[in-house]
């Protein structure tokens, strides 16, 4: 893979943060898409400029975007960018700071680079396949708690209801951030022991934080334990579990199946 790949998503990233900054706090136009998910002008923006700057610079890579229609001739590419021009929309319109730009690069269906980028807290997660995992050029280093219990999860709270478990839940201290991007982000920074959400996810929301976390030493896993998949048809995950290893085969073991939350 090109070392300028990185760099081509840091640069795009820092455009995206211009222009979503340009409309944060001013009250963008939202519109729902269904099921209480907001999108807003912003999205639409941002989604336009990436996709004409990185396609631009590599028009041989697939799209894969929350914001662009799909097209199944990604299917057919050897790498793809992967993108959501704004995850966490909802705290977007609200004039919260907790929204990010998530880019990534996969290739052969893994990812090999992404960058997390929270513009309006000038925090800068990156990583690139073998090359380690950084916040704003900082090396970073996931934590490595053992198992679940009394563990700092990052999660829903729909995660810990009984019936997702085959026994008794875990006992954690559970906290939340809007952003699946994020959330990863924070778990490869070491400030938390894991992330978990049980519901499918979808690919653009966790390509470039599912990089982040195992170049900070961490593992990632879905729901029944398998190696996470990008580019699929689908665009989704069943689930994503990110945290240290032990953590998360602690977590598969004690699921129940089938589970969703």
């Amino acid at each position: 893979m090109p070392g300028s790949d990185l760099a081509l998503l840091i640069d795009a990233a820092h455009e995206a943060g211009e222009i979503a900054r340009s409309f944060w706090r001013e009250d963008p136009q939202v519109w729902d898409k269904g099921g209480d998910d907001p999108v807003s002008e912003a999205d639409f923006a941002v989604d336009r400029h990436l996709r004409q700057r990185l396609l631009a610079a590599r028009p041989d890579y697939g799209w894969v975007s929350e914001e662009t229609e799909d097209d199944s001739a990604r299917l057919k590419a050897e790498r793809v960018f992967i993108v959501d021009p704004i995850d966490g929309t909802r705290s977007f319109v609200k004039g919260e700071p907790t929204w990010a730009h998530s880019l990534a690069i996969a290739e052969n269906g893994r990812p090999v680079a992404g960058v997390v980028f929270l513009p309006v807290r000038d925090k800068l997660y990156t990583a690139e396949t073998g090359k380690g995992a950084a916040l704003n050029g900082a090396a970073l280093t996931a934590r490595a708690a053992p198992a679940l219990d009394g563990a700092d999860i990052l999660a829903p709270r729909v995660t810990f209801a009984p019936e997702f478990w085959a026994e008794t839940p875990p006992e954690v201290t559970r906290h939340f951030r809007p952003s699946l991007a994020y959330r990863m982000a924070l778990v490869a920074e070491g400030r938390f022991d894991a992330m978990m959400t049980l519901r499918n996810a979808w690919e653009w929301d966790i390509a470039a934080g599912a990089v982040i976390v195992e170049e900070a030493g961490a593992a990632v896993r879905d729901r029944l334990g398998r190696p996470l998949t990008f580019n699929a048809p689908s665009r989704q995950t069943a689930g994503v579990l990110a945290g240290g290893a032990g953590l998360v085969d602690d977590a598969v073991r004690r699921l129940a199946r089938p589970g969703a939350a």
